[in-house]
């Protein structure tokens, strides 16, 4: 029985050591610090309604509204008591009020040492003075539990249930409304209903600010996310395209020796050299793309696989088409072999933007835009206005930033909004430089 009353009574009193150095922390350590209440938020809804001049001295109302609203009470009490007496009341009942702007729990022990000291005063003093203590005692409770933890208004209520308990054992104050113990009664039932509604209020507004915040940084993570998975997928993809020409490099390096009798051995150290930086160069981006690929193998099960380009654009429309979407394909200028990364980059773009027609814009028809013109490849795919709702999607708009580092890896530029009929328009122009597709291509072949 002792084995086990023991350490269920150090329990406890742990407990209430806890307790009690919580209280001390919340109550009594630095209780008169210096903590202004701050001013409105710049993005809070009641400064952004107002004019812009208006809005700095916006910022400001919580404060003025306080004073104003101690002003009242204190002329209501002046005007009650009347002479010095009232005067004196009037401050006493006004200087815990404001004190809450810059001193919140300085504030209720002034509070509380008004009640304490108007006790000591006899009966008809409290009397005089009941319902404007108790008022302000109140009002700064709850200042204090707006600017607080909950937890400190709990503890502002249980001691100042205490000590409604000592002035009525110790002093035996009756008012001229009856006696003290009932007053204290009724204003700790109205106050602690009050007390809680105030704190679970503030507690809800808190919630969904961090809620909001969460959401928030949810969002940053998630486009950061999207980003270097769509910077994964491009280095993926450009690993065939630059391993092919690195591969063309190192075996036109190795046979070009041969193709020149008496080729100088200084000319075959050179190509010898090329062949060898060539290898090494892609020994390395066979590294690199293994340590890519491990994070998903399955994302490309067939490594092998040629890459897409502009002429595998009819096959995926005709699989959109097959999907239900109505795409009508322009090619316009004249169709010109193109570096594979901008054939690449364009093939991936369109096929995203009309995924993005079929995710968010159901029952709509797109129209898909090539244009070679001079100095580059310009696309365009448009989406009228969908006929029914679409589902709801986590990742909407991510694809746009997928689309978005295609374009500027290859130094274009890209116009993502919406149209004035209530579809959508993607717009993108892919730089390429004179002679550098026809290059590609001889190197190719």
């Amino acid at each position: 029985m002792t084995d086990t009353y023991e350490p269920r009574l150090r329990s406890e009193m742990r407990i209430v050591r806890g307790a009690l150095d919580r209280l001390r922390e919340d109550l009594f350590h630095d209780a008169f610090a210096f903590r202004p209440l701050p001013p409105l938020a710049v993005d809070h809804r009641l400064v952004r309604l107002l004019p812009r001049r208006a809005a700095r001295y916006t910022r400001w109302f919580p404060h003025a509204a306080l004073v104003v609203f101690t002003g009242m009470v204190m002329l209501a009490t002046l005007a009650h008591e009347g002479g010095l007496f009232g005067i004196f009341a009037a401050v006493l009942v006004g200087a815990p009020m404001l004190t809450t702007l810059f001193r919140p729990v300085g504030a209720w022990w002034l509070s509380a040492g008004v009640i304490l000291f108007a006790s000591t005063l006899g009966g008809y003093a409290l009397g005089q003075w009941l319902p404007a203590m108790l008022f302000s005692h109140l009002f700064v409770m709850l200042v204090v539990t707006l600017r607080t933890r909950p937890r400190v208004a709990a503890e502002m209520w249980l001691l100042t249930g205490a000590m409604g308990i000592f002035i009525g054992v110790f002093f035996r104050t009756v008012s001229r409304y009856g006696s003290f113990g009932g007053e204290l009664f009724q204003m700790m039932l109205f106050s602690g209903v009050l007390l809680f509604a105030v704190a679970a209020v503030r507690g809800l507004r808190e919630t969904k600010e961090q809620v909001a915040a969460q959401v928030a940084v949810t969002e940053v993570e998630r486009s950061r996310r999207t980003v270097l998975e769509e910077r994964t997928n491009i280095a993926r993809e450009l690993h065939d395209v630059v391993a092919h020409h690195m591969s063309v490099v190192a075996i036109q390096a190795e046979a070009a020796p041969y193709r020149v009798e008496d080729t100088p051995p200084e000319l075959a150290a050179a190509f010898q050299t090329i062949r060898e930086n060539a290898v090494a160069a892609l020994t390395e981006l066979r590294r690199v793309l293994g340590v890519v690929r491990s994070e998903n193998p399955d994302a490309f099960a067939d490594p092998e696989a040629p890459q897409p380009t502009l002429d595998a654009l009819p096959a995926l429309i005709d699989n959109v088409r097959s999907a239900g979407l109505a795409v009508e394909h322009v090619t316009t200028g004249a169709v010109r072999p193109l570096p594979q990364g901008v054939e690449l980059s364009a093939y991936r773009i369109v096929q995203e933007a009309l995924s993005n027609v079929l995710r968010h814009a159901p029952g709509a028809q797109a129209r898909v835009e090539v244009s070679y013109v001079l100095g580059g490849l310009g696309l365009r795919v448009v989406n009228g206005a969908p006929n029914r709702l679409a589902k709801p999607s986590p990742g909407a708009g991510h694809g746009v930033l997928g689309m978005r580092e295609r374009v500027a890896m290859l130094s274009g530029e890209m116009t993502a909004e919406a149209t004035d009929e209530g579809g959508y328009e993607i717009a993108v122009f892919l730089p390429v430089a004179p002679g550098e597709g026809a290059a590609s291509g001889e190197a190719a072949a």
